[in-house]
């Protein structure tokens, strides 16, 4: 499986302490799946949980989902028993919560070595500060924003339109574009069987640059997936633009016109990334 280029439309949280939800997540039509130890299991539960999700690790059969660990803080009593017990377990990535700054990915990096690929959770202000630190840390290859933790934090009241969270959601986005290859996730949207409402914050996150949404029930996996995926009209023109702009390379000309609009390098890199999502997309869809 190459990470770099999996989508990552929806990323759903399961609770790594129950063995139903793990099994049922083999067969769901997510992108990823974020495996939770930190805030989904209660502390008189944790160890229970890892030993239950390393076992559901070992079983396998999640096919082409990528699998995130979340583990629990390092500076908790649980985080480093997580890290031994799971980075060698059959995850493919490592979700570290509490980021504040890169000092606290190069903590993890000292102990899971230099081959385990790192997600930082984008929950405190402290993290938002420093995320383009953060996402310029060699092993990260994601920033997970925590919407819900921000809002705590922040003290901020929640909108519909999420204005409170723009300039952190921004901050975050341009974080992981400064560091190629980094993916950007959008936060979860609480009210699961509002899927009006999900929509609509699935297209401001995607209008932001996200790449996808994490999310917090099954319910909520097809809305993500389309919101996130290009349309058909969308792969049509970037076809086209492809097309048109090769034509003038051809006649010697540095620009093409398509629809009545200029086609400029620009355009053409734009939409060869939008026809490469299409085809992790199929590739996904083919399993």
């Amino acid at each position: 499986m190459d990470l770099a280029t999996h989508p990552y439309r929806s990323v759903l949280y399961i609770p790594g302490s129950k063995e139903r939800a793990l099994d049922k997540a083999r067969q769901l039509e997510t992108d990823a799946i974020i495996f939770d130890l930190e805030d989904a299991v209660a502390p008189d539960a944790k160890a229970e949980a890892r030993q239950t999700l390393a076992k559901a690790l070992a079983d396998g059969g999640y096919g082409k989902r990528v699998k995130v660990v979340r583990i629990n803080a390092l500076n908790t009593e649980w985080g480093l028993e997580d890290v031994r017990v799971l980075a060698n377990a059959g995850a493919d990535i490592i979700l570290l919560p509490k980021v504040n700054a890169y000092p606290d990915v190069d903590n993890l990096a000292d102990i899971i070595g230099p081959d385990m690929p790192i997600w930082a959770m984008m929950e405190t202000p402290a993290s938002v500060f420093n995320a383009r630190e953060i996402a310029a840390h060699r092993q990260v290859t994601g920033l997970v924003s925590g919407t819900n933790d921000l809002t705590k934090e922040l003290g901020c009241r929640y909108r519909a339109d999420r204005l409170p969270l723009m300039q952190s959601l921004q901050m975050i986005v341009m974080a992981a574009r400064a560091s190629r290859g980094v993916v950007a996730l959008d936060g979860v949207y609480n009210r699961f069987r509002d899927g009006d409402g999900l929509k609509a914050e699935c297209e401001q996150g995607r209008d932001l640059g996200f790449d996808g949404k994490t999310l917090i029930h099954p319910a909520q996996i097809e809305v993500t997936n389309t919101a996130f995926a290009p349309t058909q009209s969308e792969i049509d023109l970037a076809q086209r633009q492809i097309e048109a702009f090769e034509e003038s390379q051809k006649q010697g000309q540095g620009v093409a016109v398509v629809d009545g609009q200029i086609v400029e390098n620009l355009h053409v890199v734009a939409a060869q990334r939008i026809l490469a999502k299409a085809e992790a997309i199929a590739d996904m869809a083919a399993e």
